[in-house]
C-alpha cells in the first residue's frame, strides 16, 4: 500500500473510523516487524484524530516500555498495575478515563493529557503491550472508540 493515507474529517467518529481501519489493514499486511506496525497504526491514528498523544508501550518483564508514539515524550517505564497502563495490562482490559485527574494512581506524563483510553494488545492470548491515547479534552474517548481501536489493535494479532 502506498504510505499516504486518505484522511477525511468531515464524517462521524465511527465513519473515520471505517475509513482509516482498511488503510491500516493495508499497511500491516504482509509486514511481520511488529514495530514497524507499531509505528505505522500510531501515526495513522495520530494523523486521523489530531489526538494530544497515541503511542504503545511494550510488556518488557515486570515494565511496560515505551514503544513507537507520536506525540510530546513520554514517560519510559511503567509497573505493572501502575497508572492507565499498568492498570489495563494487569487487567487485561479496555480503560476509558474521562478524566486522568480522578484516575487513582495516574502518572501524569503530560500535565496536558486530561483524557485517556489504553487498550490491552494480545498476541496469541497473551497481552504483549498496551495502545495508549490520551487527549487534552476532559470525557474525550467513548464506546466508539474503544470498539474500533480493539479492531485496530487485533490486527495485530496474526
Amino acid at each position: 500500500m502506498a504510505e499516504d493515507l486518505r484522511i477525511i474529517t468531515d464524517i462521524s467518529k465511527e465513519e473515520q473510523y471505517l475509513s482509516l481501519i482498511p488503510q491500516i489493514k493495508g499497511l500491516v499486511t504482509g509486514e511481520d516487524d511488529q514495530i514497524a506496525n507499531l509505528a505505522n497504526i500510531a501515526a495513522a491514528l495520530k494523523e486521523q484524530f489530531k489526538w494530544f498523544w497515541v503511542g504503545f508501550y511494550l510488556v518488557k518483564g515486570d515494565e511496560l516500555v515505551l514503544g513507537p508514539f507520536q506525540g510530546p515524550v513520554a514517560c519510559t517505564r511503567i509497573k505493572k498495575g501502575k497508572g492507565v497502563c499498568g492498570a489495563s495490562w494487569q487487567k487485561e482490559e479496555v480503560l476509558v478515563v474521562p478524566d486522568v485527574d480522578e484516575f487513582p494512581g495516574h502518572i501524569a506524563c503530560a500535565s496536558a493529557s486530561r483524557s485517556e483510553i489504553v487498550l490491552p494488545v494480545f498476541i496469541k492470548g497473551e497481552v504483549i503491550g498496551v495502545l495508549d491515547v490520551d487527549s487534552e479534552y476532559l470525557s474525550h474517548f467513548d464506546d466508539i472508540d474503544a470498539k474500533y481501536l480493539k479492531e485496530i489493535v487485533s490486527l495485530l494479532d496474526v
